[in-house]
């Protein structure tokens, strides 16, 4: 198990997402919630890297607490929240 989640500028961390079924990269994962992580980012990740020590040397201790108490929206929450925001954009 890695300690960092960029192991190579060049080659980023890439992964299923179970929550939009396609591959995402640990970037996205980090911003995808309005700038904030995904509540699922643990879940998602911790048999890549120790993502919990990375989450606590990059974000304030009340986000990481936060975090690994998260309990996630449901799936579809989440997409019809994806849907709104889209349509937002467009009319924009």
């Amino acid at each position: 198990m890695s300690v960092e989640p960029q192991p190579s500028a060049a080659v980023p961390l890439c992964r299923r997402c179970p929550r939009l079924g396609g591959p995402v990269t640990f970037g996205y994962c980090m911003g995808c919630e309005q700038q904030r992580p995904c509540p699922k980012v643990t879940d998602c990740w911790w048999e890549t890297f120790d993502i919990v020590r990375y989450l606590q040397e990059h974000l304030p201790a009340d986000q990481v607490e936060h975090l690994l108490r998260a309990q996630p929206k449901p799936k579809i929450v989440s997409l019809v929240e994806l849907i709104a925001e889209a349509r937002k954009r467009v009319e924009s």
